[in-house]
């Protein structure tokens, strides 16, 4: 009768409580879990405890995992955030720049920028590519929406490029210059070519231009986004005439110069260089009979 007893007490034990508010008032949706803790229970409290605190150690491993692997948009302080190891531009208009803002203010940041954690400062990040929305969105004083990656210095270069030719968006130089800047700075010729999406026989072509240009010429010029490979190829040869580099650097120290755009800033240079030297006087002694007897320039 003993033993019936203890099986009828098991049994009314073994049956579902009813639901009770104070129950359903214990969901925890932290992270996504929303399993509700039983007060009623401490055994069973504890144990459930001990799971959350578990679930919510692997779901924070795996937000972790997915931020180093770039598949998570998150906000972060635009002041944080450093310029990339080379920079791949040679300025941007105030009026293109204004544009980009008036967008942003109006439909939001659409497109995220890409960073990976500082290499050297913890607590910061470096971008990767998006310097003109990180530029505007400072202006706006908002937070910028980014995707963090654990990236090599390589692997940010090759991002850099890529994502700056997916989009065309640098002039012929200022592709030019970043190829040589990267190789002033070490890179191999392969991830230069795997950067910008050019052969090996394009990249020697556009680091040679560079080598050939005085870097304050380039630099003062700036984008020159109507010219590209022969006109710069042409300005580079007249450069290399006699007196002419030195003409060049003097124009460009001119008040005035740099308040013009960067198209004009180039054509004014090519035609400044291409100018043909002014022949000198010519003066000619003849002899009596009318015979030229010399030439003298």
């Amino acid at each position: 009768m003993a033993r019936k007893n203890l099986f009828e007490v098991s049994e009314a034990s073994s049956e579902p409580s009813p639901p009770d508010t104070a129950r359903t008032a214990l969901v925890r949706p932290l992270m996504g879990l929303d399993r509700p803790l039983n007060p009623g229970r401490p055994v069973g409290a504890i144990s459930q405890s001990l799971e959350n605190i578990n679930s919510r150690a692997q779901r924070a491993e795996e937000i972790e995992r997915r931020l180093s692997e770039g598949q998570v948009i998150v906000e972060l302080d635009p002041n944080l955030i450093d310029q990339s190891i080379v920079v791949d531009r040679l300025g941007v208009s105030d009026e293109a720049q204004a544009g980009l803002v008036a967008q942003i203010r109006e439909h939001g940041q659409q497109v995220p920028i890409l960073v990976r954690p500082h290499p050297d400062d913890g607590g910061r990040y470096q971008v990767a590519y998006g310097h003109r929305r990180l530029r505007a969105i400072r202006q706006l004083g908002r937070m910028v929406r980014a995707v963090v990656r654990d990236l090599t210095d390589e692997q940010l270069v090759v991002s850099q490029g890529q994502e700056n030719n997916s989009r065309s968006d640098l002039s012929y130089i200022e592709r030019c210059y970043f190829a040589a800047r990267l190789e002033a700075r070490g890179f191999s010729r392969d991830i230069i070519m795997a950067s910008l999406g050019v052969d090996k026989a394009a990249l020697s072509r556009m680091i040679a231009l560079v080598a050939r240009l005085p870097a304050e010429i380039i630099e003062t010029i700036g984008t020159a986004e109507s010219f590209g490979r022969q006109k710069w190829a042409a300005l580079a040869d007249l450069l290399e005439e006699k007196g002419k580099r030195a003409k060049a650097l003097k124009a460009i120290q001119e008040p005035g110069f740099p308040e013009r755009t960067s198209d004009e800033r180039f054509q004014a240079i090519h035609d400044l260089v291409r100018t043909a030297a002014r022949k000198p006087n010519r003066m000619v002694w003849t002899a009596a009979n009318g015979s030229r007897l010399v030439n003298i320039n």
